[in-house]
């Protein structure tokens, strides 16, 4: 099964993976990382592994990089926390610029790419000029998901936030974020509430003094979500009936071109330190 795989099993098929292949090996938490970042790879020179975890990718990297001798692996992993945390990681490992791989790229172009497929342009126009930017607004809209959720792990209360229904806390016109309305959406799916209501919206307005980057705590899952409503209920054309999250995430992976990719830290980063290392990743490279 793949939710047994540990990162043992990933590190030995790097390595048998190595009797046929000499080249670059990268490995990514996901199937969907995998078909993303396989868009702009040589793929005469390199190969994907899917870890199904970003533990996974960390260890099984960390073992086969470094006790294992083997410099020609990277793994790329989702942000997730880990900046509002203040933990980094060292090449070979590469996080994502945004909190994770949609959040990367509702932050490009691609998000304008969508919207010029999916929304009509003079409810799409009218709507930007009362409220601000599509991508500004689904930050906003978005953070203090993300925000309660490193809180909730910071301070160990437990919280769940797997099955939320956005538009319970989500104004369908504005698309403006009730954050009292999504702690209570928050604490209906939660069995385990180790903080009150009132203690938690002040905590949250605490910590969005400090977020230089609302991007960095949005989970992509929210503003997906908040994006569907906004093309459902104000600006959306006649294509977007119907728009669940998985269309509008599949939407912006397709729209997430080599043109954003090259844009994005997560390249740059990768792209410098690959060379140092003398070896070719990227098909811009050739």
């Amino acid at each position: 099964m793949i939710g047994d795989l540990t990162s043992s099993d990933i590190a030995n098929s790097i390595s048998m993976l190595r009797s046929s292949h000499k080249g670059p090996i990268v490995v990514v938490e996901g199937v969907t990382d995998g078909r993303l970042y396989g868009k702009f790879i040589d793929r005469d020179e390199t190969k994907i592994i899917t870890a199904f975890s970003k533990d996974n990718v960390r260890r099984s990297v960390n073992e086969v990089w470094g006790r294992r001798g083997d410099k020609k692996v990277i793994g790329i992993m989702d942000a997730d926390l880990d900046r509002l945390c203040g933990k980094t990681y060292s090449p070979p490992l590469f996080l994502s610029d945004k909190r994770d791989l949609e959040s990367m790229i509702m932050s490009t172009g691609a998000l304008e790419d969508v919207l010029t497929e999916y929304s009509d342009p003079e409810l799409l126009e009218s709507f930007e000029e009362k409220y601000g930017k599509v991508r500004d607004i689904l930050a906003r809209s978005a953070y203090p998901v993300g925000l309660l959720m490193f809180i909730s792990a910071r301070e160990r209360i437990g919280l769940s936030f797997k099955n939320l229904d956005h538009s319970a806390f989500i104004h369908r016109k504005t698309l403006a974020i009730d954050i009292r309305k999504m702690i209570d959406e928050v604490f209906s799916q939660s069995l385990n509430k180790g903080a009150g209501k009132k203690e938690l919206a002040d905590m949250i307005a605490e910590e969005e003094e400090s977020l230089n980057d609302p991007w960095n705590a949005v989970r992509g899952h929210d503003a997906a979500a908040v994006l569907v409503i906004g093309l459902s209920e104000t600006f959306g054309s006649y294509n977007s009936a119907g728009m669940n999250e998985g269309r509008v995430t599949g939407a912006l992976r397709l729209a997430f071109g080599l043109d954003y990719f090259v844009r994005t830290d997560l390249y740059r980063d990768i792209t410098k330190w690959s060379q140092r290392n003398n070896f070719t990743l990227w098909v811009t490279q050739k």
